[in-house]
């Protein structure tokens, strides 16, 4: 019923139909950052596992610190990926060919979108180099990601045949699964899983964020932490969104919007309002991370962690743009990838 009343809702075009408005550009001195970067490591083996595991665990637990390790091949090929776009030559299309095949053909998705949501530069990697990949590397990619898309769409579905709209299927953990599944709509253009992720989009903006801007994130765990780890999977999102000419971040839905709780949390960004982390968290996790000293999880919220929030914001709204230079003075460089490809 609710996803039926959501599609009812028009989604507002965007006032500059440009893709990549607002979008910083890829000019010569982030291509030198990129090549200083990855070309100590252009002849480098990737190393994928089958599976990557860090959702709710301390460090040294589990496979916990050996999948940090790993993922930091996955913003290395993207970065190949944008490195070669920017003209530093083919070498950096083979290795992030080579990078984004290991990993195509080796891991096995776990469909936990805590665990998966750094493979936002897997995704990066196929759209920055899909037309220049050979085909049947191409092929690889397209069925991964499609299938791995499919999977999360299908999860969601099962879990709402179960009336179950609690805990994660309504928290920050949809919100994650919102942007993987948006984006690989984007980047294979796939039209009916695009159509999926915009319900899905809306039914979590409908309910995770509350009119005033608010997400329900905040209240479960006190902490503006859980807020900026909310809105920037439903940033990016948003900003795939807009590639196909759809305003996501200004959407009203149910008197809900993107836009409100990023404002809603712009004050405690620009150190206007200060708040105490974690104080009265319903999650036990949180105690047990703050009882190690795990930073960010006690003490006053840190303005410089909402530093994405504010990138991604100010592509829709250029006066969140000084904001965003003085929480970091560069962009990170997933906000290169549209002005690349174009």
């Amino acid at each position: 019923m609710m996803l039926a009343v959501l599609l009812a809702i028009a989604l507002p075009a965007m006032a500059d139909p440009r893709p990549c408005a607002g979008q910083p550009p890829l000019d010569s001195s982030v291509r030198a950052s990129l090549i200083r970067h990855v070309s100590p490591l252009l002849d480098s083996t990737p190393h994928p596992p089958a599976r990557v595991h860090t959702e709710g665990l301390l460090p040294h637990e589990g496979i916990r610190d050996e999948s940090i390790e790993v993922e930091r091949e996955l913003p290395l090929m993207r970065d190949a990926a944008l490195a070669w776009r920017a003209g530093a030559g083919d070498a950096y299309l083979k290795m992030a060919t080579r990078y984004l095949d290991a990993w195509v053909t080796t891991y096995h998705p776990d469909f936990n979108p805590i665990d998966e949501t750094n493979f936002d530069a897997l995704i990066d990697t196929y759209t920055l180099i899909q037309q220049a990949m050979p085909p049947a590397n191409k092929a690889r990619a397209t069925q991964f990601l499609r299938a791995w898309a499919q999977g999360y769409v299908e999860r969601t579905h099962d879990a709402r045949k179960a009336h179950d709209h609690r805990g994660s299927w309504q928290n920050n953990w949809q919100s994650h699964r919102v942007k993987l599944v948006t984006l690989i709509a984007v980047a294979l253009e796939d039209a009916q899983l695009f159509t999926e992720a915009r319900e899905l989009y809306r039914e979590q903006v409908a309910q995770n964020l509350r009119p005033d801007g608010e997400p329900i994130d905040f209240a479960e765990r006190d902490a503006l932490h859980y807020v900026v780890y909310d809105l920037e999977p439903l940033l990016r999102a948003a900003l795939a969104a807009r590639s196909r000419g759809e305003n996501w971040y200004a959407a009203d839905i149910h008197g809900a919007s993107l836009e409100t709780s990023v404002r809603w949390l712009r004050p405690y960004a620009a150190g206007e309002k200060q708040h105490e982390e974690f104080v009265h968290s319903t999650v036990a996790f949180d105690a047990k991370r703050a009882a190690i000293g795990a930073k960010g999880y006690a003490g006053p919220f840190d303005p410089k962690t909402a530093a994405n929030v504010y990138w991604m914001a100010s592509e829709f709204d250029a006066a969140y743009r000084a904001l965003a230079q003085r929480l970091r003075s560069q962009p990170p460089t997933d906000r290169y990838v549209c002005a690349a490809k174009d």
